[in-house]
């Protein structure tokens, strides 16, 4: 799909050659044959690919998979696919799947877009996050920001009626920007008065602690589908 803004396609993902470890390569390669899925251009079973019925969480984007593996752990109820490209957070998380023994969680390595286009059906999932996404903060880059209007409108469609998408950000115009395209969104609404407080589920990161100590904000945008 070509995204009218700015003229090319939609990705979720600027690929970005990052180092990847001997024990993340090791992770990757023992981990992704069980708890990987595939990328193909057809629509998957995910109660047949976690094993179980069980609500269905989608995240976009989840970095070194730390906070993920984190909820997961937390949420054994839960089943949590997450979608990520670069290699050395593929490979951490696989890592810290075998560590936990997390048997809820699975792994697609693809661009985020591609998955939602071809894969994952109508009204199939129970929440999204995207946890701090890349703020392009530069204004002339904001256009490459992930959260515009184009990808919102697919991940509404994949939300079953009364599914939640939440997305956070350290970074106030991003947040603004959030607000405005969530707000703009017809099947969308507002599960907050504003912006959301931190929900229990969404672990404080380090970094994020550090930020907050130095008078830094953070802000959580949580919206259903109606």
């Amino acid at each position: 799909m070509e995204n009218p803004a700015f003229g090319r396609a939609i990705r979720s993902f600027v690929l970005r050659q990052g180092h990847l470890s001997a024990g993340q390569q090791r992770a990757m390669d023992e981990g992704m044959p069980k708890w990987g899925i595939d990328y193909q251009p057809t629509v998957i079973n995910l109660e047949q690919a976690f094993g179980r019925q069980a609500p269905k969480v989608l995240e976009i984007g989840f970095g070194m998979g730390g906070a993920t593996a984190e909820i997961a752990a937390a949420n054994p109820a839960i089943d949590y696919l997450g979608v990520e490209v670069h290699s050395p957070g593929v490979g951490n998380l696989c890592k810290l799947i075998a560590e936990k023994e997390l048997s809820n969680l699975r792994i697609i390595r693809h661009d985020a877009v591609e998955v939602l286009d071809n894969m994952l059906a109508d009204g199939s999932l129970d929440g999204v996050h995207i946890f701090f996404p890349d703020p392009w903060h530069k204004k002339r880059h904001n256009k490459r920001r992930l959260i515009q209007a184009a990808l919102v409108e697919k991940l509404v469609k994949k939300l079953k009626p009364g599914g939640y998408l939440h997305a956070a950000t350290d970074w106030e115009d991003y947040a603004i920007q959030i607000m405005e395209v969530f707000s703009a969104t017809s099947d969308l609404a507002n599960s907050a008065d504003g912006y959301a407080p931190r929900p229990d589920y969404r672990p404080l990161t380090k970094f994020e602690a550090r930020g907050i100590k130095l008078g830094h904000g953070v802000w959580d945008i949580i919206f259903r589908r109606k």
